[in-house]
């Protein structure tokens, strides 16, 4: 499916001829400029630029889609408009379970983003783990819509009733003290990392079961000097040099001085993140809000890489 950030994104860059000017124009990097219209180039199958060194030329394919993308950007925002409107004209209350990385570094921008405010959403938030929020969709229950991840195939139930909806996948990474030596984005393998000091999550969650057993499955035995199930201080341990930690790529949004990441190819996990939707507060509002979720998470994790 094309995402309409991609096409508002081919629009500035026809209007403006180039991607660096879109990229300020839109608030990007040309890095990211690039990297959309390549994965529209790839949901599509038609080239759009033609690349030199120091130039793009659009394709009249390019030229012929801006002009329909126009089209269907101002429908888009024609239904954000309607669904606004919905309901008497009156906001709807959304009461939203959230966890906290989202909560910190995805619901802000967000909360910014003009397109929210044309929702029409009047948004209440508890911010707890998923076991917590899930617990809150149940019959009688506080929330409507719990926004939770699953590591793996670890144990995490819902009510048959609900409706689930992926949102974006969070990729988790490994992260050393800089002291150590080793360069940002070194490849290195897992069994040389053994033995090493070790931030872990707490024993005995789901999480910790499935990340011990990757561990075990690729010959990396961690030293563990320390528990934790915040990333924020895990983060701000290891840049202070007591131990390396596998983290989550959200966390990496503002990770602190003095911390390398590596690639380590035999660790390949991720947070799978959906919303867990009742069917009866599935408005048109709530999908928007849904669908700007996954935009945002994507957005956010271009301009990590770049």
């Amino acid at each position: 499916m094309i995402n309409p950030v991609h096409l508002r994104t081919l629009v500035e860059v026809i209007r403006l001829g180039s991607f660096a000017a879109a990229a300020a124009r839109l608030g990007y990097t040309a890095s990211a400029v690039s990297q959309q219209m390549s994965a529209l180039e790839r949901d599509t199958g038609v080239t759009l630029f033609h690349r030199s060194a120091r130039s793009i030329q659009p394709t009249e394919a390019a030229v012929v889609m801006t002009r329909h993308a126009a089209k269907v950007l101002t429908d888009i925002e024609t239904l954000m408009a309607a669904a606004s409107r919905a309901q008497d004209s009156t906001s709807q209350e959304l009461r939203l379970g959230i966890f906290p990385s989202l909560a910190t570094y995805v619901l802000p921008p967000i909360l910014r983003n003009p397109a929210w405010k044309k929702l029409g959403i009047d948004l209440r938030v508890s911010v707890a783990e998923p076991a917590q929020t899930i617990q809150g969709l149940r019959t009688g229950g506080e929330l409507d819509v719990a926004l939770v991840y699953q590591v793996g195939q670890s144990g995490l139930a819902w009510p048959h009733t609900v409706d689930r909806q992926w949102i974006g996948d969070d990729d988790f990474r490994v992260v050393l003290p800089a002291a150590w030596g080793i360069g940002t984005d070194s490849k290195v393998a897992a069994p040389h990392l053994s033995d090493m000091p070790w931030i872990m999550h707490h024993p005995g969650t789901s999480d910790a079961t499935v990340i011990e057993r990757l561990f075990a499955s690729c010959n990396l035995h961690p030293r563990v000097v320390a528990y934790s199930d915040d990333f924020h201080a895990s983060l701000e341990m290891a840049a202070a040099g007591l131990g390396a930690a596998l983290v989550p790529e959200l966390a990496l949004l503002h990770r602190p001085a003095g911390v390398v990441v590596l690639d380590v190819p035999e660790i390949r996990l991720a947070r799978n993140v959906f919303a867990l939707l009742l069917n009866e507060k599935r408005t048109a509002q709530v999908q928007l809000f849904v669908e700007l979720l996954g935009e945002t998470m994507h957005t956010l994790e271009t301009a990590r890489k770049d």
